[in-house]
């Protein structure tokens, strides 16, 4: 029995106190919240509650994806770089196109928040 035995033994028992050390906390932070006479279980959202932007946000993120993977593909061809600069052209252009999409998502939702804001 080497010390390679000891890192899957070490892992589930560090998991483990984990799991009890995160229960034993949410108990105490409800018993504290009852005490006090609030409701525990309104402090979270449901976790039902709808999103609406959700599927926006993810749709123009792959989207951006798409796109910043196309740019690369021509950019990369178009100037003839190598294999290993040319990763470097796509993992630039996902992130940047990627996070483009995610900023127009958040634009899109605060111009229809501010606008739900006004009729109200």
């Amino acid at each position: 029995m080497g010390p390679e035995i000891l890192i899957p033994i070490t892992f589930f028992l560090c998991t483990t106190a984990l799991v009890f050390g995160l229960r034993y906390m949410s108990n105490k932070e409800k018993m504290a919240m009852i005490e006090r006479g609030m409701e525990p279980g309104l402090a979270r959202p449901r976790p039902g509650a709808p999103t609406p932007f959700l599927s926006l946000k993810f749709g123009l993120l792959l989207v951006g994806l798409g796109i910043g993977l196309l740019v690369a593909l021509f950019t990369v061809r178009a100037i003839g770089i190598g294999e290993e600069e040319g990763a470097a052209v796509f993992f630039g252009c996902l992130s940047i196109f990627g996070g483009l999409g995610l900023i127009i998502s958040y634009v899109m939702e605060k111009n229809w928040l501010d606008k739900q804001k006004d009729l109200i």
